[in-house]
C-alpha cells in the first residue's frame, strides 16, 4: 500500500523513516514522535529505523523495519510501543553520549537527575517538577556527554498516574518548554516510592552517586570503556542525594526546598 503521509527526524546520530497512508496515524505520528526537532522529506536513503503504520481491516498495525511491534484500533493506542521502540533505536546507535535511566529537568541553569529503573516513578516527578516550571530534558534518559554534560531527550513522557497503562503526554501539556542545550548536572536524587512513607533523604557521595548511575546504565552500554569517566565529570560538581518519597506533589515539595537551600 503507498503511503501518502511521511517525514524522516535525526535524534543524535540514529535518522527514523515515517510512513503511512492514514491521515489519523499521521497526526499522531508527527505529534508524538520527537515534536520538538526539526522533520524532512526524502533525505534519507538508508535510515537507521523505518516505521510504518498500515490498516488491516478495522485495525491500525505499528510496524518497525516492517515487523509488526503493536496493533489498536486508535493510533493514540500505539505510541507507547512506538515510543519504547524509538528508545531502543537510538541509544543503540549513540556514539558521543552515554544513557542513564534517569528523569531529568533543568532548574535554573542545570540539570536536576533523578535516576530509576522501570516504575521507579519518575515520569511523576518529572510531570510534577514540570508544572513547578522546569525546563523539560527527558522522562526516561539522561544523555551525557564527554564533559559530563547532560543533553536533552525530547521524547514524549509516559504518564501513568496510578494505572498499569502508559499514556503519552507533552510538556507543553503541563505549560512547560523543552531544552535545546546541554546543562552541568546540578543536583541528582535517587528515590525510592513508598506509598506510605515520609521523606526520608540524606546526603550521599558523588562516589555513591557515580555508582547510582552505574546501575541504572541500560544493558547494551554497560560495557562502554569510557562509561566511568564520563559519570565522573558529570557527578563532579552535583550535590547527590538518596532515600524514599511518597506521593510526587510531596516530594517535589522538599525537592524544590532542597534544590533552593543549595
Amino acid at each position: 500500500m503507498a503511503s501518502s503521509y511521511h517525514f524522516e527526524v535525526r535524534v543524535f546520530d540514529c535518522s527514523i523513516q515515517v510512513a503511512t497512508a492514514c491521515m489519523e496515524a499521521h497526526t499522531i505520528l508527527d505529534r508524538y514522535i520527537f515534536p520538538s526537532l526539526p522533520r524532512t522529506a526524502n533525505t534519507i536513503d538508508q535510515p537507521d529505523v523505518s516505521i510504518r503504520v498500515v490498516r488491516v481491516a478495522d485495525e491500525l498495525q505499528l510496524l518497525a523495519d516492517d515487523g509488526m511491534v503493536a496493533s489498536a484500533r486508535q493510533a493514540i493506542d500505539l505510541v507507547p510501543d512506538l515510543i519504547r521502540v524509538l528508545d531502543d533505536a537510538v541509544v543503540r546507535r549513540l556514539t558521543n553520549l552515554r544513557a542513564v535511566h534517569a528523569g531529568a529537568v533543568l532548574w535554573g541553569e542545570r540539570a536536576l537527575l533523578l535516576p530509576g529503573g522501570t516504575h521507579a516513578g519518575k515520569s511523576s516527578l518529572v510531570t510534577e517538577l514540570l508544572r513547578r516550571g522546569a525546563t523539560y530534558f527527558s522522562d526516561e534518559y539522561a544523555l551525557i556527554d564527554s564533559a559530563g554534560l547532560v543533553h536533552p531527550y525530547p521524547r514524549p513522557l509516559l504518564v501513568r498516574n496510578g494505572r498499569p497503562e502508559q499514556t503519552p503526554m507533552l510538556p507543553v501539556q503541563y505549560n512547560a518548554s523543552v531544552g535545546d542545550v546541554p546543562a552541568p548536572v546540578g543536583w541528582i536524587l535517587s528515590l525510592q516510592y513508598l506509598p506510605e512513607c515520609t521523606w526520608s533523604v540524606a546526603a550521599i557521595t558523588q562516589s555513591e552517586a557515580l555508582l547510582t548511575l552505574l546501575r541504572n546504565t541500560p544493558h547494551i552500554l554497560a560495557e562502554t570503556s569510557d562509561m566511568v569517566q564520563i559519570f565522573e565529570r558529570a557527578v563532579a560538581g552535583a550535590s547527590c542525594y538518596a532515600g524514599t518519597r511518597n506521593e510526587a506533589p510531596e516530594a517535589v515539595n522538599k525537592i524544590l526546598q532542597l534544590v533552593d537551600r543549595l
